[in-house]
C-alpha cells in the first residue's frame, strides 16, 4: 500500500474546496482567517517541531497532513469543528487508501486540537496543538475598521510578529510574540488565549518540553 503524501492532500480538489468553504463560513460569522495561509503555516510548524525533535519522516508528514486538514470541520459548524473535522478527514483519507493506523493518528490529532475538549494523545496531536494555537498574527484579521474590532480582532491585529521555535538544547518550545501595546494590552492576550496557552503547555510536556511564552522580550511563561 503506497502511503498517502502531504502533497497529495494539498493537491486534492475536494480538500481545497472544504478548506475554502469552511473559511467562507467563518468569514460569515466574523472569525479570523482559517484558509490556506493558516492551515499551511500550522502544517509546516507542526512538522518543524517533530522534525527538530528527531521524529521519523513519516510521523513528520502525518503532522503536516493533520495540520492541513485540522479546520475542515468548520464547514459544518464552528461548534465541535474538531470532531466533525476528524470524521471528514477519516472519510477523505480512507478513500485515498491511507493505512488505518495512520488514519487513526491523524484523526486523533484533528479531534483533539481544540482547547475546549482537546488533549495531546500522541506526538502528532501535541505538535498540531502548539502549531495551531501559536498562529496569532495581524494578517489573520479580516475586519479593517479598527473602530469596530472585538477583542479577538484587536489581539490578533496587535501581534506584529509571532514565531515558534525549539530551544537549542531541545528542552523547550518557545512562542515569541511582538505586540503593539498601543492597540492591545498584554493582559488582553491572556484574557482570550489563556486556555490555549495551558493546552500548549500540556502538549509541550507530552513531548518532553517546557512551554515558554516571550512577549516583547519579556518571558511570561
Amino acid at each position: 500500500m503506497k502511503p498517502v503524501t502531504y502533497q497529495e492532500i494539498k493537491q486534492s480538489d475536494a480538500v481545497r474546496t472544504y478548506i475554502k468553504k469552511a473559511d467562507e463560513s467563518l468569514c460569515a460569522i466574523g472569525y479570523t482567517e482559517h484558509a490556506f495561509a493558516h492551515v499551511t503555516r500550522v502544517a509546516e510548524n507542526a512538522a518543524y517541531i517533530l522534525r527538530t525533535l528527531g521524529f521519523s519522516d513519516r510521523t513528520v508528514e502525518l503532522a503536516q497532513i493533520a495540520g492541513y486538514l485540522h479546520d475542515i470541520g468548520n464547514i459544518i459548524n464552528r461548534v465541535d469543528h474538531a470532531m466533525s473535522g476528524a470524521n471528514m478527514a477519516f472519510r477523505i483519507l480512507d478513500n485515498m487508501g491511507m493505512e488505518p493506523g495512520e488514519i487513526a493518528t491523524v484523526i486523533a490529532a484533528i479531534g483533539n486540537h481544540d482547547e475546549g475538549t482537546g488533549f495531546p494523545v500522541n506526538a502528532v496531536t501535541a505538535a498540531l496543538i502548539i502549531a495551531d494555537k501559536s498562529d496569532v498574527r495581524r494578517t489573520r484579521v479580516r475586519n479593517r475598521d479598527v473602530a469596530t474590532f472585538d477583542i479577538h480582532d484587536r489581539v490578533n491585529y496587535a501581534v506584529e510578529s509571532s514565531e515558534i521555535t525549539i530551544s537549542e538544547d531541545k528542552r523547550a518550545v518557545i512562542l515569541t510574540l511582538s505586540i503593539d501595546t498601543e492597540i492591545c494590552a498584554v493582559m488582553d492576550y491572556f484574557e482570550i488565549f489563556l486556555n490555549r496557552m495551558l493546552l500548549c503547555r500540556k502538549a509541550a510536556e507530552f513531548l518532553g518540553l517546557n512551554f515558554r511564552l516571550i512577549v516583547n522580550g519579556t518571558k511570561l511563561l
